[in-house]
């Protein structure tokens, strides 16, 4: 065990260089700036209904909700405070269409557990952050979209050859996102399950390499992310158990906002910024680009 845990301690140096990189260059495996698509900015846009959209305008730019700690989807470079990764791109294109230049977007690291209170208190205009759109999540936020459809999936060590599926877990220690939907489908479905949470899936994958959990379950996404990092140690298994259709978060209050961003999401789609930005983001983590589900435009409420 002593030389388990040592090995562990060296995959986790392992996965936060990888995350890193040196100061003043891209993340290794990550994002290069250069291949990034540029999204041309709305002109003469204006949207007074939206209570969010005046208080940016005021602003001069928009405060956005999003992960830090997911490869590929939504990380932040801790020597450079950049974030890169698909959903980040997503942030990017709605606030292009909205008339604001992206470069100018403040972005807010938000648990999975917070986002609802940032959207309703005002912390953040909007969150992307592998958001699943669910019915209970509607009746405290709105969501534009969806943009991406992930599953859930379960993420082990890998020389893990026999747990591969979430009934195979019964009586095992599985971590997953404090407030996550994978979570709390876990609990609901496989109550056998020991689960225990975090406020970050990295702490889980810190669990996970240290011998402290049998494995780390959320969305398919952002476990094939991590699995991409250090791809000896780690491994995707099963088939994906649920449909997670990330959205974009908004205050629910704010429909003008909110189909604004259903227009932007479908225009991106449509003239291949979405195609792009996947290519330079998530699709490097070796996971083909899924077809984009049709936006879900729902009635004000």
């Amino acid at each position: 065990m002593g030389k388990r845990r040592a090995l562990a301690a060296a995959l986790l140096l392992a996965l936060a260089v990888a995350s890193c990189g040196k100061s003043g260059s891209p993340p290794v495996k990550g994002p290069k700036a250069e291949l990034l698509p540029h999204y041309t900015v709305a002109k003469d846009i204006s949207l007074p209904e939206s209570s969010v959209w005046r208080r940016a305008k005021n602003r001069g730019h928009l405060i956005v909700g999003a992960k830090e700690d997911q490869p590929y989807l939504g990380e932040k470079d801790p020597a450079t405070g950049v974030y890169t990764g698909f959903d980040i791109e997503i942030a990017k294109m709605m606030s292009a269409s909205l008339g604001f230049d992206p470069g100018t977007i403040e972005f807010k690291t938000i648990a999975s557990a917070n986002r609802e209170t940032a959207l309703q208190n005002g912390q953040i205009d909007y969150y992307v952050g592998t958001y699943t759109i669910n019915a209970n999540r509607k009746k405290l936020v709105g969501f534009a979209g969806p943009y991406y459809m992930a599953g859930q999936g379960l993420l082990v060590r890998k020389d893990e050859n026999k747990l591969t599926a979430p009934q195979d877990f019964d009586g095992k220690r599985v971590c997953s996102a404090a407030g996550s939907t994978p979570f709390q489908r876990m609990q609901k479905d496989y109550p056998k399950v020991d689960m225990v949470a975090y406020d970050t899936y990295s702490v889980c994958v810190d669990n996970l390499l240290t011998f402290q959990v049998a494995a780390v379950t959320t969305d398919d996404t952002i476990l094939s992310g991590y699995a991409a990092k250090v791809p000896d140690e780690l491994k995707v298994v099963g088939k994906p158990f649920s449909k997670e259709p990330y959205g974009v978060g908004v205050p629910k209050s704010d429909n003008t906002l909110r189909f604004a961003l259903d227009d932007a999401i479908e225009a991106h789609e449509k003239n291949g910024d979405w195609k792009k930005a996947y290519a330079a983001t998530l699709g490097l983590s070796g996971r083909p680009a899924a077809p984009a589900p049709p936006i879900d435009r729902y009635p004000a409420s």
